[in-house]
């Protein structure tokens, strides 16, 4: 039985530790400004179609979401304007930084978010790039744009728990 957790020992085997680490969310980038600009309605994990020195670009951990957007075309979800650099040892085979991506989803969330962002306001912006599993992954997010007062709204509510976090800190210390 090579493999498996004897019932009284708490330390995971090899086997156990190698799958936790290989399930674990590599984050590569983090799209804040995206929270930032927008009310987030919902969520997908979309898996991505990219060409091999990207892969390794994006291995090295070098990826930028803020200009990001999806867009809805023929059926199929594209994502424009993610920069994903150069690899440094590519050849004649190098990627375009900036070019456009296709997005791996189900055709019945293709239609949904196509439907949704015909309505006024909402748009799809990529939140998230990461590795699972050793495939890359864009968690994209169904978004309706925020007006300025909704920013300073939330930006004051972060500080307002920030401060109430450190006075809560300072009275257990006491």
């Amino acid at each position: 039985m090579a493999g498996t957790k004897a019932p009284g020992s708490k330390k995971p085997t090899p086997g156990q530790r190698a799958k936790a680490e290989a399930d674990a969310r590599k984050v590569v980038a983090r799209n804040k400004k995206a929270r930032h600009d927008y009310h987030i309605d919902d969520t997908l994990e979309a898996g991505i179609s990219l060409t091999g020195t990207e892969v390794k670009a994006l291995r090295m951990g070098r990826a930028s979401l803020v200009d990001g957007w999806v867009e809805i075309d023929r059926g199929e979800a594209w994502l424009h304007n993610v920069h994903i650099p150069e690899y440094a040892q590519g050849s004649w085979t190098n990627h375009g930084p900036r070019r456009k991506r296709k997005l791996l989803l189900h055709k019945q969330e293709i239609e949904k978010l196509a439907v949704k962002t015909r309505e006024k306001g909402h748009t799809i912006v990529p939140l998230e790039l990461y590795f699972i599993r050793g495939r890359v992954k864009v968690e994209v997010a169904l978004a309706r744009g925020k007006q300025e007062w909704d920013k300073r709204q939330t930006l004051r509510e972060k500080q307002d728990e920030r401060e109430a976090q450190r006075a809560m800190s300072l009275r257990r210390n006491l």
